[in-house]
């Protein structure tokens, strides 16, 4: 097992050696070094399978068959051929990429899609960003930077979307000292349900009763998700021991972040 250094899931994503992207036409096959983080493919298909039943916009996606690879649709692609225009945070907080990791999500994430976003669905938008946030904290992703937040459009002076939900992994299983990448009331550590209770109604707009009913749609995802890893676990010996580190995750990041006092 890893020992956390600052950023090192990021900086190890960083090279070509470990997780290369290659991107086609219409998809991207994402590969990782099994020796530096096993079954990451299998990580990061169940995570989106969590976000995909919160009722956020998720790329088709599949998991290859020996587990070895991700494949993800293009979401940026429309059905011509052509693509989209799409933009990440770094971009919009006029950054270069290596101070993704450098930020807030009141401030560098919520406060800066208010200002790009453009289009009639603006507050579903902000709902979605907030449980984004909320979904990564009980997941314990770790590397959910700048550049993992993006807004998509087919014409710059048109509407302005936030962008679907991509990148999203576990990363306490293999870090397990990992914290948030980016600050929220000036920490990275995980955030309690209170904290993401004032978050999602005093920055994105939701009534208690709304943000309530979007951190219990995130438990009863982990919990439906949680039984698709456990059938996985059974079908794939290799992943065991990461599946149960998964689980185990899950449930200390639901009974924080998602669980009243």
């Amino acid at each position: 097992m890893l020992v956390r250094d600052e950023n090192a899931f990021t900086a190890h994503k960083k090279d070509a050696r470990l997780s290369p992207s290659y991107r086609g036409a219409t998809h991207i096959v994402k590969f990782w070094g099994p020796s530096e983080y096993p079954q990451l493919a299998a990580n990061e298909y169940f995570c989106l399978r969590v976000a995909e039943k919160c009722g956020l916009d998720v790329p088709r996606f599949r998991l290859a068959e020996d587990a070895g690879a991700l494949v993800v649709d293009r979401f940026d692609l429309r059905l011509g051929g052509t693509y989209r225009g799409f933009e990440d945070f770094c971009v919009l907080n006029a950054k270069r990429t290596d101070p993704k990791c450098s930020g807030s999500y009141e401030t560098s994430i919520i406060k800066r899609f208010q200002q790009f976003a453009n289009s009639p669905h603006v507050y579903a938008d902000l709902e979605k960003l907030f449980t984004f946030v909320a979904l990564n904290c009980a997941l314990h992703n770790g590397d959910v930077h700048l550049k993992n937040f993006g807004i998509v459009y087919d014409d710059v002076l048109g509407e302005a979307r936030l962008a679907p939900v991509y990148d999203l992994v576990t990363t306490s299983v293999y870090l397990p000292r990992d914290s948030m990448a980016l600050t929220l009331n000036g920490s990275t550590r995980w955030l309690v349900a209170k904290e993401l209770q004032r978050l999602g109604e005093t920055h994105c707009g939701g009534t208690p009763s709304q943000v309530r009913d979007i951190l219990e749609r995130i438990a009863e995802a982990l919990r439906s998700t949680s039984a698709d890893v456990r059938t996985h676990m059974k079908e794939d010996l290799d992943f065991v021991e990461i599946g149960e580190r998964m689980l185990r995750e899950w449930e200390k990041g639901a009974a924080l972040s998602l669980e009243p006092a």
